[in-house]
């Protein structure tokens, strides 16, 4: 982003931006200050996703939805007034989203016994009144049921912790532990179904019902969403450096690039 006046004009393009081709207002991390260490040099925006010079590209998943999408800025003026905090600032604020992110992407429903962990017993129920059903199979279910009561109470805690305006590494746990183990419950809703899980129901929508969970209302549509919670919000990797260096206080990653001016950082092409 370089200064005009009152106003920054914005030239660039992001990847993996959550429902930017539904959404009027965006969220902008641009730099501002080429010659100073890259996490220094960042503003953050408000970005109207209409304004001339916003190009938004749906990408489509496995699910045949386009959640996600490419966003291509060219020549693009915001004005100053649209800054949130202070110019050079932005790193801080946007650190500060991403915890938020990550306790609601983490959280779930603190109610026992909902969000996803519904499906899999309600699969599981239906499954019981069947006929007998193999101990293998009942154990991986009562262990779905645990590790998600045990998120759910770690999750209060985090939540607790948000409310106060200082979010923690706890959203970074719950990010973590989710992802991971909403592949699981995922996984084992299949292994329920048996064969049956390997085929959608005939003429079944790819597309998302109005009326269906944020992540449908099939089984076998959750097991393909769920690959992507590992990566969306910051990967489980990711999450796991976070944790790593700021609750066990293990050392950082080698970074020789950590005080150099952005503008000398060396970069691909």
């Amino acid at each position: 982003a370089v200064r005009d006046g009152d106003e920054w004009i914005v030239n660039g393009q992001k990847v993996w931006t959550t429902l930017a081709h539904r959404s009027r207002w965006g969220m902008l991390l641009a730099r501002t200050n080429p010659d100073i260490p890259k996490h220094k040099g960042l503003s953050y925006f408000v970005l109207d996703m209409h304004a001339p010079g916003v190009e938004v590209r749906p990408l489509f998943q496995i699910t045949g939805e386009a959640e996600f999408n490419e966003v291509f800025m060219t020549d693009v003026r915001i004005p100053n007034s649209m800054m949130l905090g202070r110019e050079g600032d932005g790193w801080n604020v946007a650190i500060t989203t991403l915890m938020n992110e990550r306790v609601a992407l983490g959280g779930g429903d603190t109610g026992k016994g909902g969000g996803n962990i519904k499906v899999l017993m309600s699969l599981w129920a239906k499954r019981c009144q069947s006929g007998p059903v193999d101990a293998v199979l009942r154990d991986k279910v009562a262990r779905r049921w645990i590790e998600a009561e045990v998120l759910r109470l770690t999750n209060l805690r985090a939540r607790d912790k948000a409310s106060t305006g200082t979010p923690g590494p706890e959203g970074s746990v719950g990010k973590l532990v989710s992802a991971e183990l909403n592949k699981r419950i995922s996984e084992t809703c299949i292994d329920v179904l048996g064969a049956d899980g390997m085929l959608f129901p005939e003429g079944y929508p790819m597309s998302r019902p109005g009326d269906a969970g944020l992540f449908g209302d099939n089984p076998r549509k959750l097991f393909l969403r769920m690959r992507a919670q590992s990566i969306e919000g910051g990967t489980s990797e990711v999450m796991r450096n976070i944790l790593g260096e700021r609750v066990l206080g293990l050392p950082k990653e080698p970074q020789v690039d950590r005080d150099l001016p952005w503008s000398k950082v060396l970069r691909s092409g």
